[in-house]
């Protein structure tokens, strides 16, 4: 049986919305529902309800609003606080030092289990419904995300996001839902959307869950400016799930802050959008290339002129379970991403 949820002194159904409801007011309310009793059809709703509602947002541009820009020749380590000092003021510094900001075991144990499970599950669901299976024995695990705003064009996404280890959180409602419980618990979206200045919206095609495989390759380096545009507000919140760098592919960074989309596809550049290890080296001047190595529950947050790759080599063995979640202010959403109300 549904919740039921109190309206004006009255019992309502979770799943019989008033017609003047405001959607964002229908979010809270089925997501406290939930919470309270996980449902499958309240989970597909969501994504549709989360979707949908950008149109709702007011998305006048923030007076007074600074960009950040770089202060500092870069570092040789990376800047880290603890979960408890993690602030719009801390991430907004370590942007303009070094253009990303550590946070060591920011998501507790128990919490990294049930993530790595939720993705295990996710990625049984996606293989099956790409064998075939109908929706109906999918989900919530993969139910495929279906947008109606935006300009993206997602037909055959899927095959070629499996064969790179990922996949959309969209397409999975209870992953959605466990990703959005995990940053209000965390007060992560609290804390992007003061460094944002307004209430964010996540993107669609760029939230994904990860298993990559050992024998991934190594990515070429890039700014996701460089496809979203330099005029964007972002911060992408990047939660290792296991250990990675050493024995499972990681990340190389520039950990130095870059204040402009850099050239793009010039000689040694494999795609048009991605920079070129000449192109790289310059950037960095003096600043080393670095290869952290992440272990469950610590995050990386940066934004869309941070430049980096996914690290790696054949002698890696173990694969790399992770999340990746862009948020943007929605005053300068780029049109080409499909828009999620957080």
């Amino acid at each position: 049986m549904a919740p039921l949820l109190r309206r004006g002194g009255r019992a309502a159904r979770a799943d019989a919305p008033p017609a003047a409801v405001d959607p964002l007011e229908r979010i809270a309310q089925l997501t406290r529902a939930n919470r309270d009793a996980p449902d499958a059809d309240t989970e597909v709703e969501l994504v549709r309800l989360r979707h949908e509602a950008f149109a709702a947002l007011d998305r006048a541009p923030v007076p007074g609003f600074e960009p950040v820009r770089a202060a500092g020749g870069g570092r040789d380590t990376l800047l880290e606080v603890r979960p408890d000092e993690l602030s719009a003021e801390t991430l907004r510094a370590a942007f303009a030092e070094q253009g990303c900001l550590l946070v060591r075991n920011l998501v507790p144990e128990d919490r990294v289990r049930r993530l790595v499970e939720g993705i295990d599950r996710a990625f049984d669901a996606f293989d099956a419904g790409l064998a075939g299976a109908p929706v109906s024995d999918t989900s919530p695990w993969y139910v495929p995300f279906k947008p109606t705003l935006g300009k993206y064009r997602t037909g055959g996404r899927q095959s070629w996001l499996r064969a790179g280890g990922t996949m959309w959180t969209a397409d999975s409602p209870r992953m959605l839902f466990a990703l959005t419980e995990l940053v209000g618990e965390l007060g992560v979206g609290t804390m992007i959307a003061d460094y944002l200045g307004e209430r964010p919206a996540l993107s669609g095609n760029k939230c994904t869950l990860r298993r990559v495989p050992v024998d991934a390759e190594l990515a070429n380096w890039h700014q996701d400016g460089a496809f979203l545009g330099a005029h964007v507000r972002s911060v992408n919140f990047w939660l290792s799930l296991s250990e990675c760098g050493r024995d499972a592919p990681g990340m190389d960074i520039v950990p130095r802050r870059v204040d402009e989309v850099l050239e793009t596809g010039t000689e040694g550049a494999f795609f048009r959008w991605s920079v070129s290890p000449d192109v790289v080296r310059r950037a960095a001047g003096d600043t080393p290339i670095l290869r952290p190595e992440f272990g469950p529950g610590d995050a990386l947050f940066f934004d869309h002129l941070f430049l980096h790759r996914t690290a790696a080599e054949s002698t890696m063995t173990r694969e790399r379970y992770a999340m990746e979640t862009w948020f943007f202010a929605p005053s300068v959403y780029p049109d080409d991403q499909i828009p999620l109300v957080y």
